[in-house]
């Protein structure tokens, strides 16, 4: 079936920018997070002051449009400007001092964890894990509905290998599937984006040497269509036919479209829902130290039920040595987004709640900067 093109909402625009008012009123009634949160969350909120400028993945846009919704339901006296400009320069602000901190959905390299370091006075850049986003392989292929990918098919697609939709791999993939000629037109991100490191990573971690290009925020492979951000990537798939990409979960669902089921390493075939994308996070391993929660995720992981393309968008900020005038703010408001309730509202907008275990892990980093 041809996907009919939707516009973008406003929650995932590249930039974010709200400005915080109507504090203290107990105005819980309006509904501060896509319909769902609400009154409920904003009671998890004690307010600061101050004005915080940060910038990064677009990843979590959605969710930070959304916290910052909840926040403004109840506080005033603070502006938030979150700008989605990608991880690779989310990362590059914070580490000139142009961001209190950075949304990033892959790590500080090591080269340039000390650079980012120096942002901290007498402390260290850490990463908080606070968006779980499943990534979904989307598609637009005129007839085809209900496709299923293994990660080796996915590969060959990717590094211009399997170059048709009736290709043999993608029919043993799709038993019984009608499957056209159509040319295939792979898409990637054009910019510096930590969730093709993240996808570049499930290959290089699931397809053996079907994937020859390793892991990196910029794209490496051959071939295919490039296209600036999430958005960018949303776009050209909603109107080309053959074309197939890779999108966090928010950006598939709220322009209708269609997602491929993944074979994931239980041998199932996996569809892409929160739970599903919960446990490949609830087994990954903190590889961090301290309050610095970096996390390692197996993608390869045989949970069963487990959708394993998946990403964690970390905030990058400063353990300690965070400026006077942005700290109270920044505990307030992440203080919120690692609360049970402002982790809940993320079902509302494509992304997935952090499991418990790490959630209460992030909420005692938060508590702890200074």
């Amino acid at each position: 079936m041809k996907l009919q093109r939707l516009g973008i909402l406003a929650g995932i625009a590249l930039t974010a920018t709200v400005a915080l008012a109507a504090c203290g009123t107990d105005n819980n009634s309006s509904s501060a997070s896509s319909g769902k949160g609400g009154s409920n969350a904003a009671a998890d909120i004690s307010c600061a002051t101050g004005t915080l400028n940060a910038q990064g993945s677009t990843a979590q846009a959605n969710a930070i449009a959304t916290w910052i919704k909840d926040y403004n339901a109840k506080c005033s006296g603070a502006t938030i400007n979150y700008q989605g400009t990608g991880s690779g320069a989310g990362q590059a602000a914070f580490i000139a001092g142009q961001a209190d901190f950075a949304g990033s959905d892959s790590a500080l390299k090591p080269a340039d964890q000390p650079k980012a370091n120096a942002h901290c006075t007498g402390g260290s850049a850490i990463h908080l894990p606070m968006v779980v986003g499943p990534i979904a392989v989307v598609y637009n292929v005129s007839g085809v509905t209900n496709l299923q990918l293994k990660p080796a098919t996915l590969a060959g697609i990717f590094a211009g290998k399997i170059t048709t939709w009736n290709d043999p791999a993608i029919a043993a993939d799709n038993p019984g599937a009608k499957l056209p000629s159509t040319k295939i037109t792979p898409v990637h991100r054009a910019d510096s984006s930590g969730t093709s490191d993240n996808f570049t990573n499930y290959l290089t971690q699931t397809a053996g040497s079907a994937w020859t290009f390793g892991h990196d925020k910029v794209w490496h492979a051959p071939g295919g269509d490039a296209e600036q951000g999430s958005d960018g990537v949303s776009k050209f798939l909603a109107s080309t036919d053959g074309a197939i990409g890779y999108v966090e979960w928010s950006f598939a669902t709220l322009n209708n479209l269609n997602m491929a089921k993944i074979y994931n390493g239980a041998g199932e075939w996996s569809s892409l829902t929160a739970d599903a994308a919960g446990k490949t996070i609830g087994g990954a391993q903190v590889v961090g130290a301290g309050n610095d929660l970096q996390m390692k995720i197996d993608y390869s992981t045989n949970t069963p039920g487990a959708y394993p393309i998946v990403l964690v968008t970390y905030e990058i900020v400063c353990d300690k040595g965070n400026p006077a005038g942005s700290l109270n703010l920044l505990k307030s408001f992440f203080g919120y987004t690692s609360s049970a309730a402002g982790q809940q509202v993320l079902t509302s907008v494509g992304s997935a709640p952090l499991p418990e275990s790490v959630r209460t892990k992030v909420a005692a980093a938060v508590a702890a900067m200074s």
